[in-house]
C-alpha cells in the first residue's frame, strides 16, 4: 500500500487528523520488516539492561515483596540461557500453535468451499449497511473463546468484505477493533472474568484481608460496554476508516474474492450435509460438557475456568469443528475426490504462514529477553507511583489508571501480569479515598483493551499485518497502526466517559458490584 494513495483517499475526517495518520503511517512504515524490528528490539533490550543493571531503583514486586532489579542479558550466563533456550522459546511462543493449529482446520473448511458457501448464505440475509456492525459483535462475542478471534474472526473479517465489493482491509480493522480493542467487552462471561477478580481480591486484602471479590463483578459493565464498542466501531469504520482506504487498491495477485453468485444445488447440498455434521460435533460437545462431574469441567465443576479443559482446548475445538464440515463439504461437492486433497489443503494453508513463522521467531526471542530483565516490570512500577503522587479526586484518579494502563499495555501484553504488578498499589490507594477494587478493576480493564490495536508488542500484531499482506503486500506496521489510531483514540475517549457516567449514574457494574468502600 503507497503511501501516495492513502493520500489521495477521499477525506471524511478532518484535515489534521489525516495528516496524523498519514505521519503514523509513513513513520511505522519507514520502520523494517516487523521480523527485523524485533530483532533490533532485541539487541536495544540487551543494551538497555546492560546499562540500567548498574543502578538500583529502591523498587519491590507488589505480590512477591522481593527487590525489583533490571538483569543484565548481556552477562555470559543469560546469553548462555538465551542460545540453550532459543528454540524452547521459540515452539513455547503461545500464539504460534494457537495460530497453526486452528488455521489447519480452517484451511481445509475454506479450501473445500464451505467458508465460501456459508458467506453467500450469510450475507444473502444481511442488509448491507449492518453487516460492520454484525462484523463487531461477532468479534466482541468471540472473546468468550479465548484468543480464536484472532485466529478466525479477524482473517473472516477481510474476507466477508472482499464478498461484498468493499475493501478487506476495512474488515480486518474492523474486525481487530472488536476482537482486541474491545476486549474487555463482552455481555457473556468468559475466563479473563475470575483471573482478574482473583487479582483484584489479593490487591484488596492489602489493606482489608476479609475482602472478597465476585468473579462477575464487572458483567453488567461489560455487557453495556458491547453495545457502546459496536457503534464506537461502527461509526470509525463507515466514517473515517473506509473513506480513508476506498482507493486502495487490491494488489493483482490477492486472493480472489468469494464467488457471491447463486447457490447451486451441489452446493447447497454439499453445505446441508457439512452443516449437520458440524451441528452433530457441537451437539457432542454439549453432551459430553453438561455432566457436572464432566472432564472437560475444571475441578470446581465450572466450564469456563481457566484451568477448565474445556477452556484450554477451544484451538483443537475449532480445528475438530471446521475440518470435519470442510471434509464432508469437499467429498460432497467433489471438491475433495481422495484424502490426498485434505492433506494438500492443509499444506498450501501452512504456505501462506510462512512470514508469520519468520516474525514469530523473532517476536518470541524479544519478549523472553523484555520479560527477564525487568525493564517493563520498572515502568509500570514507576507509573503506579507516580499515579499515586499525584493524590487526584476520585475521578481523575480513575482516568489517570486508564490512561496509565493504556500506557503499560504498549509494554506488557498479559492482562493479568500488568493487573498483578499495578493493583497491589493502584487497589488500596484507591480504597483509602473510598473507591472499590470493583471499580478500580472496570478502569483497568477500559485502559487494557483500548491500546492493544495500535501496539507492535501485542503477540497477535504481526499476524493481523500478515493478514493485510494478503491482499496488499506493501502492508506494513506503519499502515495497521494508522488504520487502527482512530479506533483507539475513539475507543478511549468514549469508553472512558462511558464509565465515568455509569458511575455517576450508579448502575450496577455487577455482581456483588459497590461503587465505594466500605459498602
Amino acid at each position: 500500500m503507497s503511501n501516495e494513495t492513502i493520500r489521495r483517499a477521499p477525506q471524511a475526517s478532518s484535515k489534521g487528523m489525516d495528516r496524523f495518520l498519514n505521519f503514523i503511517e509513513r513513520t511505522g512504515n519507514k520502520v523494517p520488516d516487523p521480523a527485523l524490528l524485533f530483532f533490533w528490539g532485541l539487541l536495544l533490550i540487551w543494551g538497555l539492561s546492560a546499562v540500567f543493571a548498574q543502578f538500583s531503583f529502591g523498587l519491590f514486586h507488589p505480590v512477591t515483596g522481593e527487590a525489583v532489579e533490571v538483569n543484565n542479558q548481556l552477562t555470559g550466563a543469560s546469553l548462555a540461557s538465551f542460545l540453550a533456550n532459543m528454540v524452547k522459546t521459540f515452539t513455547g511462543f503461545a500464539p504460534l500453535g494457537i495460530v497453526l493449529v486452528a488455521m489447519l482446520g480452517v484451511g481445509v473448511a475454506d479450501s473445500s468451499g464451505f467458508i465460501n458457501t456459508a458467506l453467500k448464505k450469510m450475507l444473502s440475509f444481511t442488509p448491507a449497511k449492518l453487516l460492520t456492525p454484525m462484523l463487531i459483535l461477532v468479534a466482541i462475542v468471540s472473546h468468550t473463546a479465548a484468543d480464536a478471534g484472532y485466529v478466525l474472526v479477524i482473517p473472516l473479517g477481510g474476507i466477508i468484505f472482499h464478498a461484498a465489493g468493499r475493501n478487506p482491509l476495512v474488515g480486518i480493522a474492523a474486525a481487530f477493533a472488536g476482537v482486541s480493542g474491545g476486549f474487555s467487552a463482552n455481555f457473556i462471561p468468559s475466563g479473563i472474568d475470575p483471573l482478574l477478580a482473583g487479582f483484584t481480591q489479593s490487591a484488596a486484602q492489602v489493606l482489608d484481608a476479609n475482602y472478597t471479590v465476585n468473579p462477575l463483578s464487572n458483567i453488567f459493565f461489560t455487557g453495556l460496554s458491547s453495545i457502546l464498542i459496536v457503534g464506537v466501531g461502527w461509526w470509525v469504520t463507515e466514517k473515517i476508516i473506509e473513506p480513508r482506504l476506498s482507493k486502495v487498491e487490491i494488489d493483482e495477485d490477492a486472493e480472489t474474492a468469494p464467488n457471491l453468485g447463486s447457490i447451486s444445488d451441489l452446493e447447497n447440498k454439499a453445505f446441508n450435509r457439512a452443516g449437520l455434521a458440524m451441528l452433530l460435533g457441537i451437539l457432542t460437545l454439549i453432551v459430553l460438557v453438561y455432566p457436572d462431574d464432566s472432564p472437560l469441567r475444571s475441578p470446581t465443576g465450572d466450564m469456563t475456568a481457566f484451568d477448565a479443559p474445556l477452556m484450554q482446548s477451544i484451538v483443537p475445538l475449532i480445528f475438530i469443528l471446521f475440518i470435519i464440515p470442510g471434509v464432508v463439504y469437499g467429498r460432497v461437492s467433489g471438491r475433495f475426490k481422495t484424502h490426498d486433497s485434505v492433506i494438500k489443503s492443509m499444506s498450501e494453508t501452512m504456505g501462506t504462514m510462512g512470514s508469520y513463522i519468520v516474525m514469530s521467531f523473532f517476536c518470541a526471542q524479544f519478549l523472553m529477553a523484555f520479560g527477564q530483565s525487568n525493564l517493563g516490570v520498572i515502568l509500570a512500577l514507576y507509573g503506579a507511583e507516580f499515579l499515586q503522587y499525584l493524590d487526584m479526586p476520585g475521578e481523575m484518579t480513575i482516568v489517570g489508571l486508564i490512561l496509565l494502563t493504556a500506557f503499560v499495555n504498549l509494554l506488557v501484553g498479559s492482562a493479568s501480569a500488568k493487573w498483578a504488578l499495578i493493583g497491589p498499589i493502584l487497589v488500596p490507594m484507591l480504597m483509602a479515598v473510598s473507591i472499590s477494587p470493583e471499580l478500580s478493576q472496570a478502569a483497568y480493564r477500559v485502559g487494557d483493551s483500548v491500546s492493544n490495536i495500535v501496539s507492535p508488542l501485542m503477540v497477535f500484531f504481526p499476524l493481523v499485518v500478515v493478514y493485510c499482506q494478503r491482499y496488499v503486500k506493501s502492508t506494513g506496521i506503519g499502515t495497521l497502526a494508522s488504520m487502527m489510531m482512530p479506533y483507539s483514540i475513539a475507543m478511549l475517549i468514549a469508553w472512558t466517559l462511558f464509565l465515568l457516567a455509569y458511575w455517576a449514574l450508579g448502575i450496577p457494574l455487577g455482581i456483588q458490584a459497590p461503587y465505594i468502600y466500605p459498602s
